[in-house]
C-alpha cells in the first residue's frame, strides 16, 4: 500500500467517525428514574445497567449522550424518547 493510499484510507475512516450523531438526554423534574431506565432499555436497547448509569449521569450532570450513530438510526429512537415524555435531541 502506498503512502498516498494509506493517507486516503485514514481520511476516509476519520470522515466516517464524524458522520456519527448523538442523542442527548436532558434532566427534568417530571420523570422518575424507573421511567427513564425503562424507556432507555426500550428505545435505545440499553442493558438495565447502561440505562441506570445514563439516568444517574443525567440526574447529576444535567445531560448525557445515550446513543451514537447515523442520523437515520437515531431519529426513530429519539422520537420514542420524546413520545415517552423525556427531553432529548439529536446533535
Amino acid at each position: 500500500m502506498s503512502l498516498k493510499e494509506k493517507i486516503k484510507k485514514e481520511v476516509s475512516l476519520a470522515e466516517k467517525e464524524t458522520d456519527q450523531n448523538q442523542i442527548i438526554l436532558y434532566n427534568d423534574d417530571v420523570n422518575t428514574f424507573d421511567h427513564v431506565i425503562t424507556t432507555l432499555i426500550y428505545a435505545c436497547e440499553h442493558t438495565p445497567e447502561q440505562a441506570e448509569q445514563c439516568s444517574l449521569i443525567v440526574h447529576y450532570k444535567g445531560k448525557c449522550t445515550v446513543k451514537t450513530g447515523p442520523y437515520s438510526e437515531l431519529e426513530p429512537r429519539c422520537t420514542m424518547l420524546l413520545d415517552a415524555g423525556l427531553t432529548a435531541e439529536i446533535a
